[in-house]
């Protein structure tokens, strides 16, 4: 967070729409001293809820990055995703899914790629998996989600798979602080996504009807457990002897 930059942008805002300090900072239930403060990038000693609704009072997003060893932290991130989207594969692979990761799509006009799409032939449905090693801007992520969705059924008959029925899931990194941020915005959650654990997993392995889940899962990156997936997966059932390789 760049103190100054944010005082600097708060200013050119508020004098583009003609706002004396007083008006900004009644409009964010400011005092007029503290909002000052703001404007100067005296930030220290200020709560971020106070700076973000001097933000929220210009229309205006408050963007806080955490930065560590240049690109390290972007790695240490695909690092954790990666590893979550290797649970749901084991996951689907052991329940007789067909697997496949990071599948592009361009159709329309709308581009994009899904975590994990996934085919289940004896009920012909499609899974549509989300994952989040965090939980990010809420609002955007559903969007997204909802976007792949109504595509999904497109990207499946590309590859032979014609769905009946398409569910979604939504997978995110098991924290308290990921389950503290589900419990925060808990009424968007339980409309988006009302099936949770035991139901996913029940659904999972014998899907009837749609299905719109939310799953914590460990990941358990660093215990030697996870395996690197790319492109379409399957595994034997279990009980099944192995192909000869």
């Amino acid at each position: 967070m760049d103190p100054l930059r944010i005082g600097r942008s708060l200013r050119a805002l508020r004098i583009r729409r003609g706002w004396r300090q007083a008006d900004a900072s009644a409009a964010a239930g400011l005092s007029r001293s503290q909002y000052s403060r703001i404007e100067r990038g005296l930030l220290r000693g200020i709560p971020l809820a106070d700076i973000n609704a001097a933000c929220t009072a210009l229309g205006a997003d408050l963007d806080v990055r955490v930065r560590w060893h240049g690109e390290g932290l972007d790695r240490l991130l695909d690092a954790s995703h990666a590893a979550i989207v290797n649970e749901v594969v084991r996951l689907l692979d052991e329940l007789g899914w067909i697997v496949a990761v990071e599948v592009s799509f361009s159709r329309y006009g709308e581009r994009g790629s899904i975590d994990v799409l996934a085919w289940h032939a004896p009920s012909a449905t499609l899974l549509v998996v989300e994952v989040k090693s965090v939980v990010p801007d809420v609002q955007a992520m559903i969007g997204a989600l909802d976007r792949k969705v109504r595509l999904a059924r497109g990207v499946g008959e590309e590859r032979g798979w014609s769905a009946r029925v398409t569910g979604r899931l939504l997978v995110i990194g098991e924290s308290a602080t990921s389950r503290d941020r589900v419990r925060t915005h808990a009424d968007v959650f339980g409309a988006a996504f009302p099936h949770r654990s035991t139901a996913v997993r029940r659904w999972l392995r014998e899907p009837v009807g749609p299905l719109a889940g939310l799953l914590f899962l460990r990941n358990s990156q660093g215990t030697g457990t996870t395996r690197q997936v790319t492109g379409r997966q399957r595994v034997r059932r279990r009980g099944e002897p192995p192909r000869p390789g």
